[in-house]
């Protein structure tokens, strides 16, 4: 299991903190961030003979910002946390930006809030927006907006959030880099009974019991955040692997099969997690009916379901709502995430995506549920 999780994985989320990206609170760690933007290009260019899509969740943004404010301890004022962060984001994404480029390849800062994950249409902004970047190569480096943030900041951390863009992406695995070889069974700098945990479950109740502890003064996690982390990685089907950050090739060893670390295993596929998740929604906002064509596509082959075959449309929705997919006889077949409201989908029914941009004045996707937001509930 543990040589298989990150060698089949071809999509993979990595998160890496404070501590290892600012080399302990001293400032930007060129080296450092120069090593992971080498391992990181390898796998976009595809060495060991398989392209993989990347996506950097990186912390920093503080720590670099009181580095350059001269600030020799994390703050406690919201506003100084935000004005840090201001301040640091500037040179954390240039460096990236700068050692990435170096290797080929593109780069994309994104911010974002729990909030922006929380709101269905936010939501689906985000994903496509991301997907897009990795269809094109480009790595997006992700941080947690804290500029414009209040309490993300004063309870949240970047492990959680590696874990929400791993749910975001439909990422296969997530590898938080740290500093530390992974998990052990108590804190082995206490106990010297402590035991290396090589390989778990995901959602384990005895690992958050394992895993107590407060996070650096450069940092605001711990290993418990990594452990919960993992356990909500766990349910959109992606597995986790804790390994420390300055490990020599980390990442291309473990895509080569490697065992390094503590790896999390996801006990559901993530295919399996996510259209379970649809499946299971209960507050449906509207729906939308459907040629025989459309029915017969949609539950025989799979395809996204395209504007030209809709019917009708029924309900008040916005785009990121779960709707149902209704046939002929109005018997629902399907539900997914809405590419757009209620009423644009009206006026999109039985067009095809190039009258979109007249009908709307622009264009978004062609489908108005796309296959990978969709499960078929009905045969």
């Amino acid at each position: 299991m543990a040589s298989s999780v990150l060698r089949d994985a071809r999509r993979i989320v990595v998160k890496v903190g404070s501590s290892l990206v600012t080399n302990e609170g001293r400032g930007l760690d060129e080296e450092a961030i120069a090593q992971w933007s080498r391992q990181l290009a390898g796998l976009v260019r595809g060495e060991g003979g398989v392209r993989r899509e990347v996506v950097m969740v990186s912390s920093g943004a503080i720590a670099e910002g009181m580095k350059r404010l001269g600030w020799k301890t994390r703050p406690k004022q919201v506003h100084e946390l935000q004005a840090a962060a201001a301040v640091g984001q500037m040179g954390l994404a240039q460096m990236y930006e700068t050692k990435l480029r170096e290797q080929g390849v593109g780069s994309a800062q994104v911010l974002l809030t729990h909030a922006d994950l929380a709101d269905r249409e936010r939501y689906l902004n985000a994903r496509t927006t991301l997907l897009t970047l990795l269809n094109l190569g480009v790595v997006p480096v992700i941080n947690e907006n804290d500029t414009v943030v209040n309490d993300e900041i004063k309870f949240g951390d970047n492990d959680t959030l590696g874990a929400l863009v791993a749910n975001l992406v439909d990422a296969d695995a997530l590898v938080i880099l740290t500093d530390q070889k992974g998990l052990y069974t108590a804190d082995p700098r206490k106990n010297p009974d402590a035991r290396f945990v090589d390989e778990a479950q995901a959602g384990d109740p005895a690992l958050e019991a394992m895993a107590g502890g407060a996070g650096s003064s450069i940092g605001s996690g711990g290993m418990i955040t990594k452990i919960l982390a993992a356990k909500r990685a766990a349910g959109s089907g992606a597995s986790t692997v804790i390994a420390w950050g300055r490990e020599p090739n980390v990442l291309g060893r473990l895509v080569a099969g490697e065992a390094i670390g503590s790896l999390l295993v996801a006990q559901t596929a993530k295919k399996q997690a996510r259209k379970q998740w649809i499946a299971d929604h209960l507050q449906l906002k509207g729906a939308v009916h459907v040629d025989q064509g459309a029915a017969d596509r949609l539950r025989e082959d799979g395809k996204s379901l395209l504007p030209i075959g809709m019917t009708g449309v029924d309900g008040t929705f916005s785009r990121g709502d779960v709707i149902a997919v209704r046939d002929p006889l109005g018997r629902e077949i399907a539900r997914g995430l809405a590419n757009y409201a209620s009423a644009e989908a009206r006026l999109l029914c039985r067009k095809s995506s190039s009258e979109f941009e007249r009908l709307l004045g622009y264009t978004a996707e062609s489908e108005m549920i796309h296959r990978d937001n969709m499960v078929v509930t009905a045969g």
